[in-house]
Protein backbone atom coordinates (compact mmCIF):
# COMPACT_ATOMS: atom_id res chain seq x y z
CA UNK A 1 0.00 0.00 0.00
CA UNK A 2 1.52 3.35 -0.61
CA UNK A 3 1.68 5.64 2.14
CA UNK A 4 0.64 9.83 1.00
CA UNK A 5 3.66 11.99 0.94
CA UNK A 6 4.57 13.42 3.93
CA UNK A 7 4.87 17.00 4.20
CA UNK A 8 8.15 18.74 4.71
CA UNK A 9 9.08 19.49 8.11
CA UNK A 10 10.10 23.17 8.69
CA UNK A 11 11.97 24.18 12.00
CA UNK A 12 10.40 26.83 13.67
CA UNK A 13 11.13 30.55 12.59
CA UNK A 14 13.91 31.54 15.10
CA UNK A 15 12.59 33.61 18.37
CA UNK A 16 12.97 37.09 18.19
CA UNK A 17 15.80 37.37 20.29
CA UNK A 18 15.95 41.75 20.68
CA UNK A 19 16.04 43.13 23.98
CA UNK A 20 15.18 46.56 22.73
CA UNK A 21 13.47 46.21 19.58
CA UNK A 22 13.13 49.98 17.37
CA UNK A 23 12.38 51.12 14.22
CA UNK A 24 14.89 54.01 13.04
CA UNK A 25 14.60 56.15 9.76
CA UNK A 26 16.33 58.42 8.33
CA UNK A 27 14.85 61.25 5.93
CA UNK A 28 16.51 62.19 2.98
CA UNK A 29 15.33 65.41 1.49
CA UNK A 30 16.03 69.22 0.49
CA UNK A 31 16.01 72.41 2.50
CA UNK A 32 16.46 75.62 0.96
CA UNK A 33 18.36 78.79 2.69
CA UNK A 34 16.07 82.14 2.76
CA UNK A 35 13.58 82.91 5.27
CA UNK A 36 10.30 82.79 3.64
CA UNK A 37 11.66 78.87 3.01
CA UNK A 38 11.93 78.29 6.53
CA UNK A 39 8.03 77.52 7.18
CA UNK A 40 7.94 75.06 4.21
CA UNK A 41 11.50 73.75 5.15
CA UNK A 42 10.25 72.61 8.75
CA UNK A 43 6.67 71.73 7.71
CA UNK A 44 8.10 69.49 4.69
CA UNK A 45 10.55 67.63 7.12
CA UNK A 46 7.81 66.98 9.99
CA UNK A 47 5.47 65.64 6.75
CA UNK A 48 8.23 63.15 5.91
CA UNK A 49 8.91 62.68 9.52
CA UNK A 50 5.05 61.82 9.85
CA UNK A 51 5.43 59.53 7.10
CA UNK A 52 7.90 57.43 8.77
CA UNK A 53 6.16 57.17 12.43
CA UNK A 54 2.85 55.84 10.70
CA UNK A 55 5.43 53.35 9.32
CA UNK A 56 6.20 52.42 13.09
CA UNK A 57 9.37 54.32 13.68
CA UNK A 58 10.26 55.31 17.08
CA UNK A 59 13.43 57.24 16.33
CA UNK A 60 13.94 59.31 13.51
CA UNK A 61 16.74 61.57 11.88
CA UNK A 62 16.55 64.44 9.62
CA UNK A 63 19.54 66.21 7.84
CA UNK A 64 21.76 68.82 8.86
CA UNK A 65 20.42 72.53 8.76
CA UNK A 66 17.22 70.93 7.40
CA UNK A 67 15.09 73.60 8.85
CA UNK A 68 16.98 76.48 7.11
CA UNK A 69 18.99 75.82 4.66
CA UNK A 70 23.06 75.04 4.15
CA UNK A 71 24.42 77.76 1.74
CA UNK A 72 24.33 81.44 3.76
CA UNK A 73 26.06 84.17 1.69
CA UNK A 74 27.19 86.14 4.82
CA UNK A 75 27.05 85.44 8.29
CA UNK A 76 24.43 88.20 9.01
CA UNK A 77 21.90 86.09 6.83
CA UNK A 78 23.12 83.00 8.76
CA UNK A 79 21.86 84.61 11.73
CA UNK A 80 19.04 86.15 10.03
CA UNK A 81 18.21 81.92 10.17
CA UNK A 82 19.37 81.26 13.52
CA UNK A 83 17.24 80.50 17.22
CA UNK A 84 17.75 80.20 20.58
CA UNK A 85 17.85 76.22 21.43
CA UNK A 86 15.54 74.92 23.01
CA UNK A 87 13.03 78.22 22.94
CA UNK A 88 13.33 78.80 19.87
CA UNK A 89 9.80 78.11 17.30
CA UNK A 90 11.45 75.20 15.25
CA UNK A 91 12.20 73.09 18.28
CA UNK A 92 8.79 73.67 19.73
CA UNK A 93 7.36 72.58 16.68
CA UNK A 94 9.64 69.37 16.97
CA UNK A 95 8.77 68.70 20.43
CA UNK A 96 5.06 68.84 19.44
CA UNK A 97 5.04 66.75 16.54
CA UNK A 98 7.64 64.30 18.88
CA UNK A 99 4.79 64.68 21.82
CA UNK A 100 1.63 63.60 19.60
CA UNK A 101 3.43 61.03 17.52
CA UNK A 102 4.94 58.99 20.69
CA UNK A 103 8.84 59.31 19.30
CA UNK A 104 12.00 60.51 19.06
CA UNK A 105 13.75 62.66 16.40
CA UNK A 106 16.73 64.27 15.90
CA UNK A 107 17.02 67.24 13.53
CA UNK A 108 19.23 70.12 12.62
CA UNK A 109 19.53 73.90 12.76
CA UNK A 110 21.47 77.19 13.42
CA UNK A 111 21.63 78.17 16.91
CA UNK A 112 22.27 81.19 18.65
CA UNK A 113 23.53 81.93 21.83
CA UNK A 114 24.39 85.64 22.76
CA UNK A 115 26.29 86.77 18.95
CA UNK A 116 27.23 82.99 18.57
CA UNK A 117 25.94 81.17 15.67
CA UNK A 118 26.58 77.18 15.76
CA UNK A 119 25.28 74.59 13.63
CA UNK A 120 23.27 72.47 15.66
CA UNK A 121 21.71 68.81 16.13
CA UNK A 122 18.47 68.97 18.52
CA UNK A 123 16.92 65.60 20.32
CA UNK A 124 13.07 65.75 21.53
CA UNK A 125 10.92 63.00 22.60
CA UNK A 126 7.89 62.41 23.62
CA UNK A 127 8.92 64.55 26.91
CA UNK A 128 9.76 67.14 24.88
CA UNK A 129 13.42 68.52 24.42
CA UNK A 130 16.33 66.36 25.55
CA UNK A 131 19.49 68.07 24.47
CA UNK A 132 21.42 69.33 21.16
CA UNK A 133 24.81 68.96 20.18
CA UNK A 134 27.37 71.56 18.26
CA UNK A 135 29.41 70.58 15.14
CA UNK A 136 33.05 70.53 16.02
CA UNK A 137 34.52 70.21 12.82
CA UNK A 138 33.41 72.58 10.59
CA UNK A 139 33.71 72.56 6.75
CA UNK A 140 34.96 75.15 5.16
CA UNK A 141 32.73 78.58 4.84
CA UNK A 142 31.36 77.46 7.91
CA UNK A 143 33.71 78.54 9.70
CA UNK A 144 33.18 82.00 8.63
CA UNK A 145 29.48 81.56 9.99
CA UNK A 146 29.52 79.25 12.69
CA UNK A 147 31.47 78.86 16.46
CA UNK A 148 33.22 75.44 17.11
CA UNK A 149 31.36 73.19 18.76
CA UNK A 150 32.31 73.91 22.92
CA UNK A 151 30.74 71.17 24.78
CA UNK A 152 32.36 67.69 24.43
CA UNK A 153 29.98 65.05 22.86
CA UNK A 154 27.77 64.64 24.83
CA UNK A 155 25.75 61.14 25.03
CA UNK A 156 21.93 61.08 25.74
CA UNK A 157 20.00 58.82 28.14
CA UNK A 158 16.35 57.97 26.57
CA UNK A 159 13.87 55.67 27.09
CA UNK A 160 15.23 53.64 23.71
CA UNK A 161 18.35 53.58 24.57
CA UNK A 162 21.90 56.19 24.94
CA UNK A 163 21.51 58.31 21.98
CA UNK A 164 24.86 60.08 21.01
CA UNK A 165 24.87 62.73 17.51
CA UNK A 166 27.46 64.10 15.17
CA UNK A 167 27.32 66.55 12.54
CA UNK A 168 28.66 65.89 8.56
CA UNK A 169 32.51 66.36 8.64
CA UNK A 170 32.37 65.25 12.04
CA UNK A 171 32.55 61.27 10.48
CA UNK A 172 35.98 62.09 8.87
CA UNK A 173 37.34 62.49 12.49
CA UNK A 174 37.38 59.24 13.89
CA UNK A 175 37.50 60.05 17.78
CA UNK A 176 34.21 61.70 17.49
CA UNK A 177 31.98 57.97 16.88
CA UNK A 178 34.81 56.12 19.58
CA UNK A 179 34.50 59.05 22.06
CA UNK A 180 30.52 58.85 21.82
CA UNK A 181 30.79 54.69 21.69
CA UNK A 182 33.16 54.63 25.10
CA UNK A 183 30.42 56.70 26.44
CA UNK A 184 28.49 53.62 25.63
CA UNK A 185 26.02 54.89 23.01
CA UNK A 186 23.59 52.53 21.63
CA UNK A 187 23.38 54.40 18.44
CA UNK A 188 24.41 57.35 16.81
CA UNK A 189 22.71 59.54 14.89
CA UNK A 190 24.58 61.84 11.80
CA UNK A 191 22.63 64.22 10.74
CA UNK A 192 24.73 65.88 7.68
CA UNK A 193 25.27 68.26 4.30
CA UNK A 194 27.60 66.08 2.69
CA UNK A 195 28.29 67.93 -0.57
CA UNK A 196 30.12 66.95 -3.85
CA UNK A 197 33.93 67.12 -3.68
CA UNK A 198 36.04 66.98 -6.60
CA UNK A 199 35.38 63.32 -8.10
CA UNK A 200 35.36 60.42 -8.45
CA UNK A 201 32.10 60.82 -5.80
CA UNK A 202 30.71 57.65 -6.44
CA UNK A 203 32.07 54.25 -6.62
CA UNK A 204 30.29 51.38 -9.00
CA UNK A 205 28.05 50.43 -6.28
CA UNK A 206 27.01 53.82 -6.29
CA UNK A 207 27.91 54.60 -2.84
CA UNK A 208 30.23 57.92 -1.31
CA UNK A 209 33.08 57.86 0.68
CA UNK A 210 31.21 59.64 3.67
CA UNK A 211 28.44 56.27 3.48
CA UNK A 212 31.91 54.47 3.36
CA UNK A 213 33.04 56.28 6.64
CA UNK A 214 29.69 55.71 8.18
CA UNK A 215 30.17 52.11 7.96
CA UNK A 216 33.87 52.15 9.09
CA UNK A 217 32.83 54.10 11.99
CA UNK A 218 29.73 51.65 12.70
CA UNK A 219 31.99 48.41 12.76
CA UNK A 220 35.43 49.57 14.47
CA UNK A 221 32.88 50.95 17.47
CA UNK A 222 30.15 48.16 17.65
CA UNK A 223 27.46 50.59 17.27
CA UNK A 224 24.55 51.40 15.16
CA UNK A 225 25.02 55.19 13.23
CA UNK A 226 21.57 56.58 11.46
CA UNK A 227 23.32 59.32 8.53
CA UNK A 228 20.47 60.86 7.35
CA UNK A 229 21.83 63.73 4.75
CA UNK A 230 20.05 66.26 2.20
CA UNK A 231 19.72 66.10 -1.59
CA UNK A 232 19.28 69.12 -4.35
CA UNK A 233 21.42 71.73 -4.68
CA UNK A 234 21.53 74.93 -2.33
CA UNK A 235 22.63 78.20 -4.14
CA UNK A 236 25.97 76.94 -5.49
CA UNK A 237 26.38 73.71 -3.54
CA UNK A 238 25.29 70.23 -4.65
CA UNK A 239 24.57 67.42 -2.34
CA UNK A 240 25.20 63.98 -2.76
CA UNK A 241 22.09 61.74 -0.61
CA UNK A 242 23.76 58.46 -0.41
CA UNK A 243 22.08 58.18 3.27
CA UNK A 244 22.09 54.66 5.02
CA UNK A 245 21.61 53.30 8.62
CA UNK A 246 24.88 51.40 9.81
CA UNK A 247 24.22 48.25 11.87
CA UNK A 248 26.88 47.18 14.49
CA UNK A 249 28.80 45.33 12.09
CA UNK A 250 29.08 48.37 9.53
CA UNK A 251 27.06 46.97 6.87
CA UNK A 252 24.11 48.87 6.41
CA UNK A 253 20.61 47.34 7.15
CA UNK A 254 18.76 47.71 3.75
CA UNK A 255 20.19 50.15 0.83
CA UNK A 256 22.04 52.88 0.71
CA UNK A 257 19.86 55.99 -0.60
CA UNK A 258 20.56 57.28 -4.52
CA UNK A 259 22.21 60.65 -5.07
CA UNK A 260 19.41 62.30 -6.03
CA UNK A 261 15.92 61.07 -4.51
CA UNK A 262 13.80 61.95 -1.46
CA UNK A 263 13.85 58.83 0.54
CA UNK A 264 13.11 57.43 3.48
CA UNK A 265 14.89 54.63 4.96
CA UNK A 266 14.13 52.36 7.69
CA UNK A 267 15.49 49.51 9.86
CA UNK A 268 14.08 47.18 12.35
CA UNK A 269 17.04 46.99 15.21
CA UNK A 270 18.00 46.11 18.63
CA UNK A 271 19.26 49.30 19.80
CA UNK A 272 21.25 47.88 22.87
CA UNK A 273 22.50 44.76 20.89
CA UNK A 274 25.93 46.11 21.47
CA UNK A 275 25.75 45.70 25.19
CA UNK A 276 25.30 42.00 24.99
CA UNK A 277 27.63 41.01 22.25
CA UNK A 278 30.72 43.15 22.36
CA UNK A 279 33.24 40.11 22.02
CA UNK A 280 33.72 39.17 18.22
CA UNK A 281 35.58 35.92 19.01
CA UNK A 282 37.31 34.22 22.12
CA UNK A 283 40.32 36.35 22.12
CA UNK A 284 39.53 39.85 20.74
CA UNK A 285 37.34 43.04 22.05
CA UNK A 286 37.25 46.13 20.62
CA UNK A 287 37.28 48.02 24.20
CA UNK A 288 39.38 45.74 25.47
CA UNK A 289 42.08 45.80 23.10
CA UNK A 290 42.57 49.29 22.93
CA UNK A 291 46.34 50.15 23.91
CA UNK A 292 45.23 53.29 26.01
CA UNK A 293 48.53 53.36 28.21
CA UNK A 294 50.21 54.17 25.30
CA UNK A 295 48.06 56.37 22.93
CA UNK A 296 45.50 58.23 25.24
CA UNK A 297 47.46 60.99 26.23
CA UNK A 298 49.31 61.41 22.98
CA UNK A 299 45.52 61.88 21.26
CA UNK A 300 43.98 63.85 24.50
CA UNK A 301 41.41 61.76 25.57
CA UNK A 302 42.00 61.44 29.04
CA UNK A 303 41.90 65.23 28.82
CA UNK A 304 38.33 65.20 27.13
CA UNK A 305 35.26 65.94 29.56
CA UNK A 306 33.87 62.50 29.26
CA UNK A 307 36.86 61.25 30.90
CA UNK A 308 38.43 63.70 33.40
CA UNK A 309 41.59 62.85 35.29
Amino acid sequence: MTQPPTEAVRPPAPADRRVSPARIAVVQCDAQVGLGNREDNVARGLALAARAADDGATLIVLPELCATGYTFATREEAYAHAEEVPSGGTVRAWEVFARERGVHLVAGLVEREGVRLYDTAVLVGPDGYVGHYRKTHLWNIEKLWFAPGDRGFPVFETPIGRIGLLICWDIWFPEVPRLLALQGADIICSVNNWVWTPPPIFDESGRCMAAYLTMTAAHVNNVVIAAANRIGTDRDARFLGCSLIAGTNGWPIGEVAGPDEERILTADIDVVASRGAPIWNQLNDLVRDRRTDLYDTMLGYTLSPAFPR
